[in-house]
């Protein structure tokens, strides 16, 4: 068998492995029966195998969404028609990532900075991570926040069940020590293990919860007339659904594509999460989006194209289909523990420690990873990308303006601050803001400059600047204007056409004239080179 071939075949068995359990506690929080999740795990995967672009991405249910579907469901009437409606929505979530993919808003998606992505995998991970726990220790808490979940834990304690965790540990040891075979689908071994421990100790006499039966069969249940009120509300439960899964499954794709050299194109992938949602929608499935345990743990197994996709889902399939009696002695603790395990490498602190060696953006990764912790997935990525932008808008804001000199002998000019060995032209000062000038910094930066002293003679290199708005326009006029009232003169350097071109249409003749492509250039016409 072609090594690519059978790289994409044992991760798929290994992500199969993982989907099976993800799919059954997703459900549980959904509160939908697990057959729902199964069947988007199936159909998803095979769908976006076919129409995405990203070789490590796995489209399936999710903890995020299937946590936002269970808000929404319980804030619609109980009246028997919850999972009709769930079923709605999903086809609806399907249709705004079609229509978001056609009108090209996937562009938005750079506003996602990478130290956001990698403090949103961090906290996502560890947020998944602490809501196995329960399952781990054999006591019933689901559903909750983080915190609540850890306090649920702690009070529990002592009803903490040993035979469920040491089952569970037990589980999460073979499985970490497999990953020294990366040939061999350590998440389905384990699960084979689980099931033949339940059958060998008889692990429900010992109070270790199971799986129990699954109907794998889909069901669709009939939808009441609805009205406008009704499409209303179940339309206003579509964006933090579209939301959440794009912020999840784009930082699960770029994240994943960043490590690796890859490229992904977000307009690609909003489509093709709209066909996948709306297979979903067509089996009574549950919301599916790219998972971040499930990538991973793809990526992790060596997977080499989207074929380790359509393994998994046709693995996933045949498990289902020929093993039903086996996974319904499978132990809740190991279900868990392939969860937990699968997410252990994005717990790796090394992506985090080199922001802070670098001193830059480690703050935003941070803010990222703890607003996911604390605040939620939606709301923790909204909170990161929010404060990402303050950030880059602060560094814009105040720039350096730093007053430039030749280098030597040469047409370089360079910050007189930080090379001792340049030298400023005689009788000419050069200014060059760090930053392009725009609404937010022109005032403040010519400004700056106008406080260390209006010479006779000034340069302004604008070199950063590629386009003026009309605040920054305006600004520059004033500053022309209050150089020639003291008694000096502008000169404009490394200014760009448009820069050129706006500055023609405001009336600034004169001050086009004194416009130059260089620096050196400037220098020359303003009389400090002979």
């Amino acid at each position: 068998m072609n090594l690519r071939w059978r790289a994409d075949l044992l991760a798929g068995l290994a992500v199969a492995g993982i989907l099976l359990p993800e799919a059954v506690a997703y459900a549980g929080i959904a509160g939908l029966p697990a057959n729902r999740a199964v069947l988007a795990a199936i159909v998803g995967a095979l769908v976006y195998a076919l129409a995405g672009r990203s070789r490590f991405a796995i489209v399936a249910p999710t903890s995020s969404s299937a946590a936002i579907l269970a808000a929404s469901l319980a804030a619609l009437p109980d009246d028997g028609y919850k999972a009709a409606f769930a079923t709605v929505v999903v086809a609806l979530v399907g249709l705004a990532f079609l229509a978001a993919g056609f009108f090209r808003l996937g562009t938005l998606a750079s506003f996602v900075s990478r130290p956001v992505l990698r403090g949103f995998a961090f906290g996502l991970a560890l947020t998944i991570i602490v809501k196995q726990l329960p399952a781990l220790a054999g006591v019933g808490i689901s559903g909750r926040p983080l915190f609540e979940t850890l306090a649920g834990l702690a009070a529990a304690a002592p009803h903490w069940h040993l035979p469920s965790i040491a089952t569970g540990i037990a589980a999460l040891a073979l499985l970490l020590g497999l990953r020294r075979l990366p040939r061999l689908p350590g998440a389905f071994l384990t699960l084979l293990a689980g099931i033949a421990l339940s059958f060998a100790v008889d692990l429900p006499a010992q109070g270790v919860a199971l799986v129990g039966p699954i109907d794998f069969a889909p069901a669709w249940s009939s939808l009441p007339p609805l009205d406008r009120e009704a499409w209303s509300t179940l339309g206003q439960l579509v964006p933090p659904l579209c939301l959440m899964l794009f912020a999840e499954s784009w930082g699960t794709m770029r994240g994943l594509a960043l490590a690796r050299g890859d490229i992904v194109r977000p307009d690609r992938e909003l489509r093709a999460l709209g066909w996948s949602n709306l297979a979903a929608a067509a089996v009574n499935g549950m919301p599916v989006g790219a998972g971040f345990s499930a990538g991973t743990a793809n990526a992790a197994a060596g997977a080499g194209s989207r074929r380790a996709g359509v393994v998994a889902a046709l693995g996933l399939a045949l498990l289902v289909a020929a093993g039903g009696p086996l996974i319904a002695r499978l132990p809740h603790p190991v279900l868990a523990a392939v969860v937990v395990a699968a997410l252990t490498h994005a717990l790796a602190p090394g992506p985090l420690m080199r922001l802070f060696r670098l001193g830059r953006d480690q703050y935003v990764a941070l803010a990222a990873a703890l607003g996911v912790i604390v605040l939620g997935t939606l709301n923790g990525m909204l909170f990161a990308i929010a404060l990402s932008l303050v950030v880059l808008l602060r560094r814009f804001a105040g720039p350096r303006v730093p007053r430039l000199g030749r280098l030597r002998d040469s047409r370089d000019y360079v910050d007189l601050a930080r090379h001792p060995e340049a030298t400023a032209p005689d009788g000419v000062t050069i200014w060059r803001p760090a930053a392009p000038l725009f609404f937010a910094n022109a005032e403040r930066v010519l400004g700056s400059i106008a406080a260390q002293g209006l010479g006779r003679r000034m340069i302004l290199s604008l070199e950063e600047t590629a386009d003026l708005d009309t605040t920054a326009l305006d600004a520059l006029l004033e500053f022309a204007a209050q150089v020639e009232a003291a008694g000096g003169q502008l000169w404009l350097a490394r200014v760009h056409d448009h820069v050129r071109d706006l500055l023609l249409r405001a009336g600034a003749d004169a001050l086009v004239a004194r416009s130059s492509y260089s620096v050196d250039d400037a220098v020359t016409i303003a009389g400090g080179r002979d």
